[in-house]
């Protein structure tokens, strides 16, 4: 097992990259989309109805709604093509997966907002995550010119 665990830390993001999210946040996926010889980054904007699996197998389901029909995506949180993810809003959900969301339209698809103190310290470590995140960035760019 020492040898699965040191592959996956090897090509998995630290956890200072992945941000400590669940089923009922709203999230920005900033995904690497290649078009023939040009990459560019497509922003995929929707609620995290499921977490699944752990390690670098760890995914999660985003859903959103274009055009009156919902459109849900699997993202695989290690994978080098998701290239951040931003969490817009916590939402305060009692489960772990929100299948139930597929078949309710309109209004009743919201999810209530994560308030209060609890928040506000998630807020904070978010905070943190993406300034040890930057200095990370800022080291290797460093020593890459060196």
């Amino acid at each position: 097992m020492d040898l699965i665990d040191t592959i996956e830390k090897e090509l998995g993001k630290s956890e200072n990259e992945l941000p400590n999210l669940r089923a009922g946040c709203q999230v920005d996926v900033h995904y690497l989309i290649r078009e023939g010889e040009k990459e560019r980054i497509q922003i995929f904007s929707g609620m995290v109805i499921a977490v699944r699996g752990r390690g670098i197998r760890r995914s999660m389901i985003v859903r959103r709604i274009v055009k009156g029909e919902g459109v849900e995506r699997i993202f695989p949180m290690h994978s080098p093509r998701v290239k951040d993810i931003v969490i817009t809003r916590r939402g305060d959900v009692r489960r772990a997966k929100l299948y139930y969301l597929r078949d309710l339209t309109g209004k009743s698809t919201r999810v209530k907002e994560f308030l209060g103190d609890k928040a506000r310290n998630v807020r904070e470590m978010e905070k943190t995550r993406r300034t040890n995140l930057a200095a990370s960035e800022a080291e290797a760019k460093a020593g890459e010119e060196a």
